[in-house]
């Protein structure tokens, strides 16, 4: 978290995003992040829209410029207890709780807003036209990607340097070939089926109860 220069109330518009919902494995990620009102970023958009170098260039231009920036995580467990709609909420809300003053108002990506103690706004694809949400979207997704090259060590027979735990035909021919570890979401249909004939892999520790955090890009 970067430390807090001081500006106008109603400059304090804090930007929240997540990166992961998709992912078969890993926790999801959500980003908070206000945005310094003269120190301008060029280049903000969707994440998802950049190539990865320009993703970490603009992380650390981000982290560098910004008023303030929060990561929350929620993880695999806390998925398939809660549903990957509420550990997203959740995630964002543990991001949002980091803030450290109030603030004029929180925009959200998507269409819902986590309960915060001040004023929300859900956009849908805010992340492609609102530049404090593109901000969080970046942060978010470059965290967890490092995050996920970092499980990478624990779990090699995965992929996960490669494919961050989405879908991809390496993933699943890897999901079967091995079972599932402790940081594949039991509850997500693919991981799931799996489990129905294969038992999960032996292998590995589990990331939460380990405490692994890697550290930022």
């Amino acid at each position: 978290m970067q430390g807090i220069e001081s500006t106008h109330p109603s400059d304090r518009v804090v930007g929240i995003d997540e990166a992961g919902r998709g992912s078969l494995a890993g926790p999801v990620i959500a980003a908070a992040v206000v945005l310094h009102p003269v120190k301008t970023i060029d280049g903000l958009q969707d994440s998802k829209k950049l190539s990865p170098k320009r993703r970490e260039d603009l992380f650390t231009e981000i982290t560098s410029k910004a008023v303030f920036w929060a990561i929350g995580r929620a993880s695999a467990g806390e998925i398939d207890r809660l549903n990957i709609h509420q550990a997203t909420l959740l995630a964002m809300s543990r991001a949002w709780k980091s803030v450290p003053f109030p603030v004029e108002q929180v925009l959200v990506d998507g269409l819902h807003c986590p309960e915060l103690a001040a004023p929300c706004k859900a956009i849908v694809q805010g992340d492609r036209s609102v530049p404090v949400i593109s901000a969080a979207s970046i942060l978010a997704k470059v965290t967890r990607d490092a995050e996920m090259r970092a499980y990478h060590a624990d779990y090699p027979e995965y992929g996960f340097d490669r494919h961050k735990g989405y879908p991809t035909a390496h993933h699943l021919d890897a999901l079967h070939a091995h079972g599932p570890s402790d940081l594949h979401r039991k509850s997500y249909g693919p991981v799931r089926d799996t489990l129905a004939v294969r038992p999960q892999h032996p292998e590995g520790r589990n990331p939460s109860s380990a405490g692994l955090q890697p550290p930022l890009p």
